[in-house]
């Protein structure tokens, strides 16, 4: 089971991994592939300007500025219009088509999109057939589910949905729509999908730490895997992985190697959102550096209760950036 390639791909987290964290993660590396944040396709034509906006790497042959390919996330239940918006999607630039099986969020399941449709696997394969015909043969279509709705019992009939649709592959998130996030993810059900379906299976799920990844690897038989929130918590989680079987030395970053990469995130941040939402997303993803970086824990307490973006930009500048060279 010693590979030395290990597809890696950054996993769409709404509000948090949008084109900006794209990226800087992808920059720092080990990254193969992105997928966007979904884009909710109901039963209207979707405008151009919105895949622009939550891909704005369409600009750049559907790339990150490292040149990592990113998939454009569609989340709906409407085939025909589905279709139309991965053409559209296409036509702009995207490299690959994923379509959304897994969001769990009541307001999206409540408008028939996300996990809700693991209840009807022939819907599942109607979607997915419609946007494989629509789209061109050279293009990768490729979907994301979960395990099931409210348990297990139709995790394979999906997958086999998905297969027989036509889809490149499936990524599956080892937990149902009602089990959420809780500990432990159960990548065993991801190796009775692995061993049943005949299209590339994406491992997904609780992959927070290098062990993580080789337990799941060991469970699932899936070398390939997605991964968002470990990711957020430990930059280079993905270069860590990579580098491992390939025998390449690789020194984990540290807390002052992280800090102009901080820096220039709140920098974009404060130019991209307006004033009282800039300090949230700085706060925000210092929650999730604390989990590896004591250093992080400090920072977040010193601006936890600033609302200016001025002044946290005061606390962030005298911070010992030209260390990180």
């Amino acid at each position: 089971m010693e590979n030395s390639t290990v597809t890696l791909i950054l996993a769409p987290m709404e509000g948090l991994v949008d084109p900006q964290m794209r990226k800087l993660l992808t920059a720092i590396g080990g990254i193969d592939r992105c997928v966007t944040e979904f884009i909710r396709v109901n039963d209207q034509t979707l405008p151009a300007k919105m895949l622009y906006r939550l891909a704005p790497e369409l600009h750049n042959k559907g790339c990150t500025a490292s040149g990592v390919p990113v998939s454009i996330q569609l989340l709906g239940s409407n085939p025909e219009t589905l279709s139309e918006a991965a053409l559209l999607a296409v036509e702009l630039g995207a490299p690959a088509i994923d379509l959304n099986f897994g969001c769990p969020s009541k307001t999206v399941n409540k408008n028939k999109g996300g996990s809700v449709l693991l209840k009807e696997p022939d819907v599942i394969h109607q979607v997915v057939k419609a946007v494989r015909q629509a789209v061109p043969a050279n293009i990768p279509v490729t979907a994301k589910m979960r395990l099931g709705y409210e348990d297990k019992s139709l995790a394979l009939e999906n997958a086999f949905a998905i297969e027989s649709a036509g889809a490149n592959e499936v990524c599956v998130h080892a937990r149902t729509k009602l089990e959420g996030y809780k500990r432990p993810a159960h990548w065993e059900w991801i190796a009775r999908i692995r061993e049943a379906v005949k299209i590339r299976v994406i491992a997904n799920g609780d992959i927070c730490s290098p062990e993580d990844y080789w337990k799941c690897r060991s469970i699932s038989g899936c070398e390939d895997v997605m991964i968002g929130r470990g990711l957020i918590a430990w930059p280079d989680l993905a270069l860590i992985i990579v580098c491992h079987p390939k025998g390449t030395p690789y020194t984990p970053m540290t807390w002052d190697q992280l800090l102009p990469i901080l820096q220039v995130f709140y920098d974009e941040v404060r130019r991209r959102l307006p004033p009282k939402h800039s300090p949230g997303r700085l706060k925000q993803w210092l929650v999730f550096l604390k989990q590896h970086y004591p250093e992080a824990q400090e920072l977040f307490d010193q601006i936890r209760g600033i609302a200016d973006p001025e002044l946290i930009q005061a606390v962030l500048s005298p911070l010992p950036l030209q260390k990180a060279g």
